[in-house]
């Protein structure tokens, strides 16, 4: 691969595109509503007096993103490293705040273990990238910088030879062009993936993330009561969605996504496209959230809004609270994220929806941050242990095809006794919050 790469330069941009194109793709964001202007502004005007009055924190400042980038440099050699490389995505938003598109043209950050960092830049773009580094508080930044004819491995390489950096771990979601490139330039022996990086510096918030993270998830819970107000009989799911949606933008909520099911269509965990209208007795299922300062909430909630549920319906919502409360009572630090699911898969189980997989049928969360999806996630498969500062979700759930679906959703966070949920619980299966 590097052969092709340092080839002819047809064959080496197509397959750069290629590869961008292929590694920088993301998860699909769940149920796209489309809405013309007109209807926005009537989404909008249901929630014109809709406001944030508790006053939301600062974001992260640029001194915060500098005393990280030396947290990481300090954690490097117990890691068995010596330097650390990023592209532009939420790593390098967390240690840095600059944002950067990525295409077939490399742009990184290295951290070295002794405290310096250096940019790995297309020459071209240096005017450019000193500007927007200067705006993100970093002044007389160490531009690597590469010519279109060289490309940026052999550059970089001589870089980190010239620092005697031998050690280097990329982060997970470098692409693979950047990352195979990289470590054949340097030497593959010396090269790995660095997700311990990741889970020793992202994954453990401090307290500003979590004050950020938990007035987030406040805000989405109290947009999700608020959309509620407005249901009415034979309203369709993507109506539920665009509500949802100018709930959250009105209580200045950013980059907001939304998921809204009813009836047996929730009975798919991620939908169909399914547009049934809402009748009485049956479930609506809303997963959504947004983003304050780059940093994401996520709640769902699973409630009958007009008319009674059926006993199969409240028994199953029952199930599905105790299972979410089970698998609270069992986070704390050094537990497995393993056992956290087994807690909640255990309580559906033993109530009859089967085991395994059966009736819930996914994970039991994910963990989260600048990422809607990040490291580390509750699943029967994984052996990291829980330490203080880490934020997942807490989101079981019960799927019974062509009747309906359940899935309650929180956030929670590991604390040095045990841990902590944002917001509130859910209580009552006939309203969301």
């Amino acid at each position: 691969m590097s052969r092709s790469i340092a080839g002819r330069a047809g064959n080496r941009r197509d397959f750069l595109v290629g590869a961008a194109a292929l590694c920088g793709c993301t998860a699909v964001r769940p149920q796209v509503v489309e809405r013309t202007p007109e209807q926005r502004a009537r989404d909008a005007e249901l929630f014109a007096d809709l406001r944030d009055t508790d006053g939301a924190p600062e974001p992260i400042s640029a001194p915060e993103r500098a005393a990280r980038r030396a947290r990481l440099a300090a954690l490097l050699p117990a890691l068995g490293l010596d330097a650390f490389v990023c592209e532009p995505g939420p790593t390098l938003t967390y240690l840095t705040g600059v944002a950067w598109g990525r295409s077939e043209r490399l742009f990184a950050l290295s951290v070295l273990a002794d405290g310096s960092s250096f940019w790995i830049c297309p020459q071209f773009e240096a005017p450019k990238a000193r500007l927007k580094l200067a705006a993100a508080g970093i002044h007389d930044p160490l531009l690597v910088e590469w010519q279109e004819h060289e490309y940026a491995f052999a550059p970089t390489a001589a870089a980190l030879r010239e620092r005697r950096v031998e050690r280097v771990g990329f982060e997970p979601q470098l692409r693979l062009f950047a990352a195979d490139g990289l470590a054949a330039a340097h030497g593959r022996e010396h090269c790995r993936m660095a997700r311990d990086v990741l889970l020793a510096t992202r994954a453990r918030k401090d307290p500003h993330e979590l004050a950020l993270m938990r007035h987030a998830s406040v805000l989405t819970q109290r947009a999700i009561a608020a959309a509620a107000q407005t249901l009415e009989p034979g309203v369709t799911g993507a109506e539920v969605a665009a509500r949802m949606r100018a709930a959250q933008e009105a209580l200045g909520l950013k980059d907001v996504w939304v998921l809204a099911l009813i009836g047996p269509a929730a009975a798919f965990p991620h939908g169909d496209h399914d547009q049934a209208r809402l009748g009485a007795g049956e479930v609506v299922l809303v997963d959504t959230g947004g983003a304050l300062h780059g940093y994401q909430s996520d709640t769902t909630r699973s409630w009958v809004p007009f008319g009674t549920p059926t006993p199969e319906f409240e028994r199953a919502w029952r199930t599905v609270r105790t299972a979410q409360q089970a698998a609270f009572e069992a986070i704390r630090p050094g537990v497995r994220c393993r056992e956290v699911d087994r807690a909640a898969r255990d309580v559906i189980t033993r109530a009859g929806y089967g085991d395994g997989y059966s009736a819930f049928a996914h994970r039991l969360g994910h963990g989260i941050g600048l990422e809607g999806h990040e490291d580390p996630y509750f699943d029967l498969g994984s052996e990291i242990e829980l330490e203080p500062g880490m934020t997942l979700s807490d989101e079981p759930g019960i799927y019974l095809y062509n009747r309906f679906g359940i899935r309650l959703e929180d956030i929670v966070v590991v604390e040095a006794a045990g841990a902590d949920h944002f917001g509130a619980w859910p209580t009552d299966m006939r309203a969301p919050v």
